[in-house]
């Protein structure tokens, strides 16, 4: 522990005596005094002069709420959130997302915060999603997939941030750094320093030990669905060399030649391989009566156009209902507007005319989606990949792969 704060000294050395995991936590946390408010920054936490002003409890709260900030690098994770939204971030939202999570927390845990302050529960509640309980809102919901819910929807969003308002909040969190292989190793470092640091709570019966292991916060998925989608797109994209019967393989040209050297029987003909001379192409199939959100399907979009550009691929666009009403081949003028094309939506789904639309197209990959809930007929010739929005379970389709993608 780096300590640089004389504001700050009495609440860390009774943070020791009254929550275990959080001493052994604020041990790996930078901590100094500042101008402004109290705030983390990377991996330091700065008290700000309001600080000292405060009760010892509320100021032992506070730096419980910042450590925990550190500790479950919500600065580094908020970095990777704005990296994927782009101009759509929010930071605001996200802050409330982190705050909400972590104060509900270290109220369970029998700590002051001073007040008023977010807490998960509510902001659930206020945005129409609310939970069972203060624990199962700390066992079902993630930071970053609270925020991705609050960014799906202007309504919600705004709704959020007018709550925020009653409730004082404000933005307390620095932006990380975007995510590295050394910025991946100290998430590591944290996430085995967090579990040692419950355990010892746990056994000490006091804090957040006692809480650690419903806290979905400690476990988000690691993953984005895009960096999945990417993969995917990008195998199925790759030129492989194929069989050819117009030029021989090198084996078979040596064979032929000691045939004749030997005046033994000419072998079989074996043909070479060359490349794919097509430009590979990608048939994307939108399901405009699903439940899939605006800012899904323009992560969709973004991540398939980046896709395109890297391969050199051509993309198709098929809108379909129970039949396909709208086709456009995106190059590239055509993808800048495509964020806020108007589609006909409602009325039922069938798969069978946007499959056919798509096989005839020889795409290297059909990509559809979708909520999976149609007839699916006859599979076509291209490999399929079925992106489906939401948590809820699905059957599984008859043919191709599902990648969920969402909240997620």
């Amino acid at each position: 522990m780096t300590v640089h704060s004389a504001r700050a000294a009495r609440a860390l050395a009774h943070l020791g005596e009254v929550d275990p995991a959080l001493a052994v936590l604020a041990l790996w946390c930078g901590h100094r005094d500042g101008e402004g408010a109290t705030r983390t920054m990377g991996d330091t936490v700065v008290y700000g002069p309001g600080f000292a002003s405060l009760g010892l409890p509320e100021q032992v709260g506070l730096a419980a709420h910042h450590v925990l900030h550190v500790a479950l690098r919500h600065a580094t994770r908020q970095a990777a959130l704005a990296e994927r939204l782009g101009e759509r971030f929010d930071a605001s939202l996200y802050g409330l997302a982190a705050d909400g999570i972590i104060n509900e927390t270290l109220l369970l845990a029998g700590h002051a915060l001073p007040r008023p302050a977010v807490t998960v529960s509510e902001l659930l509640s206020e945005i129409g999603r609310p939970a069972k309980s203060a624990v199962a809102a700390l066992a079902d919901w993630d930071a970053d997939r609270l925020a991705m819910l609050l960014h799906s929807d202007p309504k919600l969003a705004e709704k959020a941030r007018d709550w925020g308002v009653t409730r004082g909040f404000a933005q307390d969190l620095s932006l990380g750094e975007p995510d590295d292989e050394g910025e991946r190793q100290q998430t590591a470092d944290w996430r085995n320093q967090l579990l040692r640091a419950l355990e010892a709570g746990r056994k000490a019966g006091t804090g957040i030990g006692r809480l650690g292991a419903i806290l979905a916060d400690m476990a988000p998925v690691g993953t984005p669905w895009e960096v999945h989608l990417r993969g995917l797109l990008a195998r199925a994209l790759i030129d492989r060399p194929r069989p050819s019967h117009r030029r021989p393989a090198g084996r078979w040209a040596a064979m032929l030649a000691e045939a004749g050297a030997r005046g033994t029987p000419e072998p079989a003909y074996i043909p070479g391989q060359s490349r794919q001379s097509d430009r590979p192409r990608i048939a994307i199939c939108l399901d405009t009566s699903s439940s899939i959100d605006p800012l899904t399907l323009s992560l969709f979009l973004a991540e398939a156009e980046g896709i395109v550009r890297r391969t050199g691929a051509e993309a198709h666009l098929l809108a379909f209902d129970e039949d396909v009403h709208e086709t456009r081949r995106l190059d590239s003028a055509a993808w800048m507007g495509l964020r806020d094309l108007v589609l006909r939506t409602g009325g039922g789904t069938d798969f069978v005319p946007a499959l056919a639309a798509a096989g005839r197209l020889s795409p290297s990959i059909a990509v559809i989606l979708t909520d999976l809930d149609a007839p699916f007929g006859p599979p076509p010739a291209c490999p399929v990949l079925w992106a489906v929005p939401g948590r809820q379970p699905v059957e599984p389709p008859p043919f191709g792969r599902v990648l969920r993608i969402g909240e997620d």
